[in-house]
């Protein structure tokens, strides 16, 4: 292990106010997405898709790692080019998925385990020599009757730790992703909690396992009041309840945490996580280390929306794009406002805004 090489990595990942493009969906996510939008499940679209993100003009200025799938790190470009030289050019690390999904949690009903521990070690390896430098581990913990129970915490906690040491044995450095859903009516202080107690879990683990904090990166959710709650509380209060929940669960060794959109609206999840930066730096407070994003369909949706399939969407797709990416680099420095969503408004680019109404008026909050 070359621990200052990780240390460089993990701090380059979180460098100048950029975060992460999540482009790592299995091909059955990304057909399923592909067919509520009316686009052809076809290994071919999925690589012209994935062409179209990483290619999107000046996207290294707000973007500074893309987390792919095992398919797309294989893939290549119409002319081609290997995908992972295309983001390594423009100066965007490459990552890469490693876990295999989650799956039901033996003896715990309603809860899941992630697994991809098996042969992990050849993997991590194999995906070093193809380019990548660091990865990523999701594990979901729902919240709900009786859950989560202490067997589904450790379970995730240990498995996360074991990822980790083996990302960092192979000169990868571990995105660990613990998400606590946002399904469900519970409420913030229920969110926290859980939140709370995983964070508390993992750190044990990674500890014991002998992760060093400073070469990985912490991807969790934001604490959140359940979709369906009936008390929505302010970007505000988010923001305060989340980074007060981190400062006391998260090591300040750990250089950076890029938080997880988890199905919230883009432009609520650009507020929030705005709020949270233009709170705790300084002269207001200030906060061990950098808060960032690792967002997927927060970033993606108005682009997948616009492209449709069709190449003479391309352009304009990779507009929506760039311009979700700039306003989550705003929200890096505290600095996103909703007025950025009405620049080029009469553009179609911006049909992402025609379903943000919602997000845009909470954001207001």
């Amino acid at each position: 292990m070359n621990a200052q090489a990780l240390i460089d990595t993990a701090e380059a990942l979180v460098a100048d106010d950029k975060g992460l493009l999540a482009m790592d969906e299995s091909n059955t996510t990304c057909n399923k997405r592909f067919a509520a939008a009316g686009i052809a499940q076809t290994e071919e679209t999925r690589r012209s898709y994935r062409e179209l993100l990483i290619t999107t003009p000046d996207l290294e200025e707000c973007i500074s790692g893309a987390i792919l799938y095992d398919e797309t790190i294989r893939q290549q470009t119409k002319d081609g080019t290997l995908f992972v030289e295309v983001l390594k050019d423009a100066g965007v690390i490459p990552g890469i998925k490693v876990d295999i999904g989650a799956k039901d949690l033996a003896g715990h009903p309603g809860e899941k385990v992630t697994e991809g521990l098996d042969g992990l070690r050849i993997r991590l390896h194999s995906y070093f020599e193809m380019g990548a430098r660091f990865a990523k581990w999701r594990a979901v913990i729902a919240l709900g009757d009786g859950i989560p129970s202490q067997g589904c915490i450790e379970a995730n906690a240990q498995a996360l730790a074991r990822y980790a040491a083996l990302c960092q044995e192979s000169g990868l450095v571990p995105v660990v992703e613990p998400e606590v859903l946002m399904d469900g009516d519970h409420g913030i202080e229920t969110c926290r909690a859980a939140t709370s107690e995983v964070l508390f879990r993992v750190f044990g683990e990674l500890h014991s396992q002998g992760v060093m904090l400073e070469g990985m990166i912490l991807k969790p959710n934001m604490v959140l009041p359940g979709l369906t709650c009936a008390t929505q509380e302010s970007v505000d209060e988010i923001a305060e309840a989340t980074v007060r929940c981190l400062l006391r669960m998260v090591p300040a060794a750990v250089p950076g945490i890029a938080f997880l959109s988890g199905g919230q609206d883009g432009t609520l999840a650009s507020a929030r996580l705005s709020a949270m930066n233009a709170r705790f730096k300084p002269p207001n407070a200030r906060v061990p280390w950098a808060l960032a994003f690792s967002f997927a369909r927060a970033i993606q949706n108005p682009a997948l929306e616009i492209w449709a399939g069709k190449e003479a969407n391309r352009s304009k797709a990779q507009k929506a794009l760039y311009h979700r990416a700039k306003c989550n680099r705003a929200a890096r420095r505290g600095e996103y406002s909703v007025a950025m969503e009405l620049v080029d408004a009469d553009d179609k680019f911006s049909a992402g805004l025609a379903h943000a109404g919602q997000g845009l008026e909470r954001a207001k909050q």
